[in-house]
């Protein structure tokens, strides 16, 4: 069990804009899309789904290859 499966529904929803907000600002880096993966495969299992930033798939799909 990861953290976020630990976490309310409210609060991973806030925590995920909250990072996508802040990936668009350039406070942090496409790198959190790893977390933002988790948060939604989280979410996805209680039945609440988010859209990815449109970038999502293809910023993971580098980093598997690297």
């Amino acid at each position: 069990m990861n953290l976020y499966e630990k976490l309310p529904n409210d609060f991973l929803i806030d925590f995920y804009y909250e990072i996508c907000k802040n990936i668009e600002k350039g406070i942090l880096t496409k790198a959190m899309y790893y977390e933002l993966g988790l948060i939604t495969s989280v979410l996805d299992q209680r039945g609440i789904i988010l859209s990815k930033p449109t970038d999502f798939e293809d910023v993971v799909k580098q980093k598997n290859i690297s």
